[in-house]
């Protein structure tokens, strides 16, 4: 329950922020154009909201004697349903389907009344500041934290690979070196897509051997049920020895380097940790590599399979690649990380138009799984960045009620030099939400599907 509490927090909190700048990406092109901004939500609120606050009205004209437009025209509010937000533009066909307004004349501060340009403007405005939040986001997070990667090559035992890359052909110790004949780097954002979308992948095997395995055109999808695609391997080194526990007793040291339980080889945590839960209770033989001497100590684990030992972290054992970034150096690295990150997802969405693209299509549950179990900033903020990207590429898209869907038709305006009917608008309006609603419902069905199912 506490893991799902921190995860849904996560979640919620990341959507708020990026709902919050998208609706502010429209709201401020709107008022900077003069028109008048009736609401703005964060979060939807049929019926009733959660919070919401009028400021009150000061009247003020422009220079010629219109009405002039202020903040304080605009109901600001929280709703209770979490599926999004939006800002009620005066004078414009949205999802408030608002056609009382519609049908009086139009006002000079209203949205219909201003030039196709600035409409146009206005519509890219919540795309625009959401994909800006992105490149901020990975600027600061290049910052503060820098790059730390450690090569492929360094990892002396190679990875770790979930099932389903494991049937493809991978197998656990594969040290990835090519996808199509290109270097892989770990240090390349994009190195996993380059995997992924390779016909072949080249990798060493057993110390010596190189090995090609072909990548089937559906391996996206066989990844979407696993955790992962992969994972460095871990060596088993003694950080610290737990006085009175069993390694101590048997004297194990600091430093020790264990390489075998049972005279079961554990080049790994990943095979160290059930060899020990098979031995759980029972003496038996741990072998340790000592500086450069094999040292076998009679160890009794717990019945839980434990030996009083903490391990020492990856980065104390295979060398680390840092690159640190200045203030200024971190913006243009931002600008790369989130190009490239938008190119990665626009590239990946071509596995999306399969009957199993869309048995991957998930909603909140799979946005939700994709947050760490516990709160961590930098975890927080890069997942914040790439839904910042996608939610920018998603509502880009030209389907009637996503902000593409304006565009399009503000688009045909401008060549046609003549606009689409109110009546047109309306209905477009009406089919893109029925649309939306649908796969919605879709993607968070087989969330649930999934959940109960599989």
């Amino acid at each position: 329950m506490e893991v799902f509490l921190i995860k849904a927090a996560q979640l919620v909190a990341a959507l708020a922020l990026l709902v919050i700048v998208h609706e502010f990406g429209h709201y401020i092109f709107a008022r900077t154009f003069g028109i008048k901004v009736e609401k703005f939500y964060l979060f939807f609120n049929p019926w009733f909201s959660l919070f919401k606050w009028k400021p009150k009205e000061i009247e003020k004209l422009n220079p010629d004697g219109t009405l002039k437009t202020t903040w304080r025209d605009t109901e600001y509010g929280i709703g209770w349903l979490p599926l999004g937000g939006y800002v009620k533009i005066a004078g414009m066909i949205d999802e408030s389907m608002d056609k009382e307004q519609m049908e009086k004349p139009a006002q000079p501060w209203e949205f219909r009344s201003k030039p196709a340009w600035q409409r146009l403007l206005v519509m890219i405005g919540g795309v625009l500041f959401n994909f800006i939040l992105a490149v901020i986001i990975y600027s600061g997070i290049a910052f503060s934290w820098g790059e730390k990667t450690i090569a492929f090559e360094n990892a002396s035992e190679g990875l770790d690979y979930v099932p389903a890359a494991q049937a493809v052909g991978f197998q656990n110790g594969d040290i990835p070196l090519m996808a199509d004949g290109v270097k892989i780097n770990a240090s390349d954002r994009n190195h996993t897509m380059q995997m992924i979308e390779a016909d072949v992948v080249t990798v060493l095997r057993g110390k010596t051997d190189t090995v090609n395995i072909n990548i089937p055109d559906d391996f996206l999808f066989r990844l979407n049920e696993e955790d992962g695609f992969f994972a460095y391997r871990v060596p088993v080194y003694v950080q610290k020895v737990v006085a009175g526990d069993p390694a101590s007793v048997a004297g194990m040291q600091e430093g020790d380097h264990i390489v075998a339980v049972g005279g079961v080889s554990t080049p790994s945590f990943t095979e160290f940790t059930p060899a020990l839960a098979q031995n759980g209770g029972k003496e038996t033989s741990i072998t340790v590599d000592r500086n450069g001497q094999l040292v076998d100590l009679n160890i009794t684990p717990t019945e839980a399979g434990k030996i009083g030992i903490q391990l020492r972290p990856i980065t104390d054992i295979y060398p680390i690649e840092i690159v640190e970034y200045s203030f200024f150096e971190s913006i243009p690295k931002g600008w790369e990380i989130g190009t490239t990150t938008l190119a990665s997802y626009v590239s990946s969405l071509k596995h999306l138009f399969t009957a199993e693209g869309a048995q991957s299509l998930g909603g909140f549950g799979s946005i939700g799984s994709i947050f760490p179990d516990t709160w961590n900033w930098r975890s927080f903020w890069e997942i914040a960045a790439f839904l910042s990207v996608v939610l920018a590429f998603m509502n880009i898209i030209p389907i009637p009620a996503l902000d593409g869907g304006h565009v399009l038709f503000l688009l045909y305006e401008i060549i046609a030099r003549r606009k689409p009917s109110d009546k047109f608008l309306e209905y477009a309006q009406v089919a893109g939400m029925i649309f939306i609603f649908a796969l919605l419902i879709f993607a968070n069905g087989n969330d649930i599907y999934r959940f109960f199912f599989k």
